[in-house]
Parts: C-alpha cells; structure tokens; sequence
C-alpha cells in the first residue's frame, strides 16, 4: 500500500505529468466553448467524457468547428445587396 501511494505522489508532482494535465486542459476548455458558441450538442458532450489529451480537441478546432468568418462575410454581402435594392 505504501508503494501505491508514494507512486501516485512521484507522479502527481512529476513536472511532465502536470504540463499535460494543463495543455490537455487548456485544448479542452477551447473546444467545449466552440462547441458551445456553436450549439454543437454532440461535439460538446464528447469532449466532456472522452479525455485524448487535447489530440481530438485540436482536430475538431481545426478541421470540425463551423466557421464563424463565412457567416460574417455572407452576412455583410446579402445586407449590402439589400441596400442597393432600397436606393
């Protein structure tokens, strides 16, 4: 028993082992707000239960997310036609 816990006490003060807890943390808060900003239910749920150590986070940051730029861009198109349409 005493092993176990000396073990688990090496590793929780072990430099590595908390710079991954914080970047696998950090990757996770990021994608779950996306997720979120974006009603993305399913995307949100999985990232609350599977833990990848920030791989599957950054793929759907990348790769996954609705992009918010094309919203703008189309937005500002169809309000400038509407405006040309009233003159």
């Amino acid at each position: 028993m005493t092993y176990n816990v000396l073990a688990l006490q090496n590793l929780l003060f072990n430099p590595w082992f908390l710079i991954l807890i914080v970047w696998s943390l950090v990757w996770k808060y990021i994608a779950m707000w996306k997720a979120g900003r974006n009603n993305q239910l399913g995307w949100y749920i999985v990232f609350a239960f599977i833990h990848t150590l920030g791989i599957l986070e950054i793929i759907y940051i990348l790769f996954f997310r609705k992009n918010m730029n094309k919203k703008v861009v189309v937005n500002e198109v169809i309000n400038k036609k509407v405006r040309k349409r009233k003159k």
